[in-house]
């Protein structure tokens, strides 16, 4: 049986679409022309993909089953393509990492120049999501690298101790709550909030809390960075929570205040997320091995940031 590269990745795309239609558009080719490539897809792998009625395809259990391994045949023909590709420039391998915003605000831009400082022949592929999408994109070889809260996502992915941060509350300078230093999170509830988007970590726990409480949160409105969340808290349309090292980022251009959350919540464990040790290829372990160093060796974290504790043996060690 000899498979098609070409319509394994128009099975992904259809996969990730949803419809012919789209993934047939993200291609750049006719839906007819994609539909008979999936049949002989089909054909060749003696197994049906996808049921197909008057409504549309609806993918099979082992359409499911597919589309991880083709991604990773997909992933490893384009590392082979890209490093032939590009020897004579130097880039020698590529990494795909996922982190959330709080990763990528307070510890990546360090950790990931020092690491390409240090090995300028790799290519890295960032890109931000939720934790959830994270460890989804993992399992499925989307990625090879993430970073996420700490939590529970299932036995396909593996966790490893990254870094540890600090969830503050964020008020605009002229704000009642200003001059306090430290306050638990039920005397900020009677106050409008600036949310992050529905999904995030942040949210869940603020809405978590909050009923603990026995306190609506007021969810004035919500946004999708931190930039924007401290825009609007600057503009006095309400106060929120996001973690020190990203506030300390707009404490001197912004008229914001950051105040201390007394809440065993607000002390968070960031996870390195990965398939497995053995899954990763020697690139992506160098990184990943970068990643989990001491933040003293990687510069990873920002100034006057807690100690971290000194980092697990590295994943090249059994």
């Amino acid at each position: 049986m000899k498979l098609d590269p070409v319509s394994l990745r128009l099975f992904v795309a259809v996969m990730e679409e949803s419809t012919i239609a789209a993934a047939a558009a993200r291609q750049h080719m006719a839906a007819s022309a994609v539909s008979r490539r999936l049949a002989d897809l089909e054909d060749a792998l003696r197994v049906e993909l996808f049921k197909r009625s008057n409504k549309g395809t609806e993918p099979t259990a082992a359409a499911f089953a597919l589309l991880n391994m083709a991604r990773g045949v997909l992933n490893d023909l384009d590392g082979i393509a890209s490093q032939m590709h590009e020897y004579g420039t130097g880039v020698r391998g590529h990494v795909r990492v996922v982190a959330n915003i709080s990763a990528i605000t307070q510890f990546l831009p360090a950790q990931l120049q020092s690491f390409m400082a240090l090995h300028p022949k790799v290519q890295v592929q960032l890109q931000e999501q939720v934790s959830t999408a994270i460890a989804a994109s993992v399992a499925e070889n989307a990625a090879d690298i993430g970073i996420l809260n700490q939590g529970q996502y299932g036995e396909r992915v593996t966790l490893l101790p990254y870094r540890s941060d600090e969830l503050v509350l964020v008020v605009p300078a002229g704000h009642p709550l200003a001059r306090r230093k430290a306050i638990r999170l039920a005397e900020a509830l009677p106050f409008d909030f600036v949310g992050a988007h529905p999904n995030s970590a942040i949210n869940s726990q603020l809405t978590r809390a909050a009923a603990e409480a026995g306190l609506p949160l007021r969810l004035r409105m919500q946004v999708t960075s931190y930039d924007a969340l401290c825009l609007m808290v600057d503009a006095g349309l309400g106060i929120g929570v996001m973690p020190r090292g990203s506030a300390r980022l707009y404490l001197g251009t912004l008229g914001v205040r950051t105040v201390t959350l007394r809440e065993t919540w607000a002390h968070r464990q960031l996870a390195l997320c990965v398939r497995s040790g053995e899954a990763l290829s020697s690139v992506a372990r160098l990184l990943a091995d970068h990643l989990r160093a001491p933040a003293s060796l990687t510069a990873g974290a920002p100034a006057s940031a807690p100690p971290q504790r000194p980092a697990p043996p590295s994943l090249r060690q059994p």
